[in-house]
């Protein structure tokens, strides 16, 4: 099995129980990309992972708000905000990552959302840019200059993890066949790879990265 450069890291996006079927916030066929991210996991000198990561008085929780349902929208801490269902509670079984997921080879995992007053769809950064993980430091300390993006979901955390790695100069690219989308609206998925097409993004399907790279 070809090894990829190690200049480019494998970014596992919040692949968590509860965006899983079954989850409280399950994505529709989510558990389809994990057998793909299995089988991509040894070609990679480096992987870090993203976890969302909530109190539970996150302020994107419709449950914190009376009278809401998930699915609306509002606004919290002066940024438009998508109401959810509460999930990934930090310390519950919903935040972890399933048993199938082998974690032995990853370097670190970067925890997100930990704000209750503004939620955080990116690796990189909080939903207003004030809040840095750190991810971005790390991968320039370990030498990265390519990231390849899976994980869930890809209208949302998937896509503004991949837009933000574009605009801190990654080459970036996203393996469409190892995410899938929320679909709020049915387009979204849709919409989100032409707007990171449009960003500069590659998106291509995992079988063909050898390839590429």
């Amino acid at each position: 099995m070809k090894t990829i450069n190690p200049d480019t890291a494998l970014i596992l996006v919040d692949v968590q129980h509860d965006f899983l079927p079954g989850g409280a916030l399950a994505v529709p066929q989510g558990d389809e990309i994990l057998p793909i991210i299995a089988a991509l996991q040894p070609q990679f000198d480096h992987i870090v992972a993203t976890q969302d990561w909530h109190p539970a008085d996150h302020g994107s929780f419709a449950a914190n708000h009376p009278n809401t349902q998930p699915g609306q929208q509002i606004e919290l801490g002066g940024l438009p905000q998508i109401l959810w269902p509460v999930h990934c509670v930090e310390d519950t079984s919903g935040a972890d990552f399933p048993t199938t997921l082998d974690r032995s080879r990853w370097k670190r995992v970067f925890q997100k959302g930990r704000n209750p007053v503004v939620d955080s769809y990116s690796g990189f950064f909080d939903n207003a840019r004030k809040g840095d993980t750190g991810l971005r430091s790390y991968l320039l300390l370990q030498g990265v200059r390519r990231v390849c993006i899976v994980g869930l979901a890809l209208d949302y955390c998937v896509k503004y993890t991949a837009l933000d790695a574009k605009s801190l100069g990654f080459e970036t690219v996203v393996l469409l066949d190892a995410t899938r989308a929320v679909n709020l609206k049915s387009e979204d998925g849709k919409l989100a790879i032409e707007e990171l097409k449009a960003a500069g993004v590659l998106c291509m399907d995992s079988k063909f990265l050898s390839s590429y790279v």
